[in-house]
């Protein structure tokens, strides 16, 4: 799979504008900002992609129903942009998934369909949509996916002309191949840093084997609570990815508080996950950074525990 170019991404950045936040650069501290994708519509960076892809389907291909697989977010980006498009949206969910990302999936008008975790993965591994009636919107491998989550990247660029790195959270592959995809080709000086939970590192098992590698998978992290890199995705992530950073639990946790408590920002697990790395990687090799805080949606009960401890 070859990587959207530049002039792809611009266009897609386009297309979205009406419906995408260009979310700011909030300042931690001097060298350490952060990109807060929960001022999205839905809370999360994922609507940039799945409402691109929805919208360059035909009309006939929208008007019998759209589908994904996801862990919630990309779910509900797929049930608002089916509200948006007024066609129906079905969503193959794990049934651990947080409530709250059950519960508003449903609000926004979509229909969370639930089945074991491993169910999920094979449903994906064994491209089951085939046989489905519905338009299937693949969260890491399709392309248009990868374009709108690239203008991600083009604000970054645009409002910190002087940045040195960007801190990515990495599950499928499909935001830091946006992000990177987009940054790698327009300023190449700018190091990019994929990010993944100590108890799920698909990426960083994938490249130190120089292959595409599954692993075992038990973390907080639901949103990256991917256990192995897709044949396709890898060459994409080996060759964006500058450096992979393996984050703790605890770390996750701690990030989380800091965000609470200083910028009264309410952050999932995986979306605290750049942030906790940005802060163990030390400042004369980053450089000025930017962290993308990917998505709000954490049931209320786990988030107030994490801020007790």
């Amino acid at each position: 799979m070859q990587l959207p170019t530049v002039e792809n991404f611009l266009c897609a950045y386009d297309k979205i504008g009406s419906v995408v936040t260009h979310t700011p650069v909030v300042k931690h501290r001097d060298d350490v900002f952060l990109k807060p994708e929960i001022h999205q519509v839905i809370n999360s960076f994922k609507i940039r992609g799945v409402f691109h892809a929805v919208s360059q389907l035909s009309e006939k291909e929208r008007q019998q129903g759209i589908s994904t697989v996801s862990a919630g977010n990309t779910a509900q980006a797929l049930a608002w942009s089916g509200r948006y498009f007024g066609v129906p949206a079905y969503s193959i969910m794990p049934d651990t998934a947080p409530q709250t990302k059950i519960d508003m999936v449903k609000k926004y008008g979509g229909t969370p369909m639930l089945v074991s975790m491993d169910e999920v993965f094979a449903y994906l591994k064994e491209q089951r949509w085939n046989s489905d009636p519905y338009a299937f919107i693949h969260p890491w491998t399709n392309r248009d996916v990868m374009m709108g989550h690239g203008s991600i990247g083009i604000e970054i660029l645009r409002d910190m002309k002087d940045v040195n790195s960007v801190f990515v959270p990495v599950g499928g592959g499909g935001l830091i191949a946006g992000v990177a995809g987009y940054i790698k080709q327009a300023h190449p000086h700018v190091q990019i840093y994929a990010v993944e939970p100590l108890g799920c590192p698909a990426l960083h098992t994938s490249i130190q084997k120089q292959k595409p590698s599954s692993v075992e998978c038990q973390t907080i992290c639901d949103g990256v609570a991917v256990p192995y890199i897709t044949e396709e995705m890898y060459p994409l992530l080996a060759h964006v990815s500058d450096k992979v950073v393996l984050v703790t639990e605890e770390d996750v946790k701690k990030a989380i508080r800091t965000l609470a408590i200083e910028h009264k920002m309410i952050i999932e697990p995986s979306g605290a996950l750049a942030f906790a790395a940005a802060l163990q990687v030390p400042q004369d090799e980053r450089g000025k950074c930017v962290c993308i805080l990917t998505g709000g949606s954490i049931d209320m009960d786990k988030f107030v525990k994490i801020l007790q401890e």
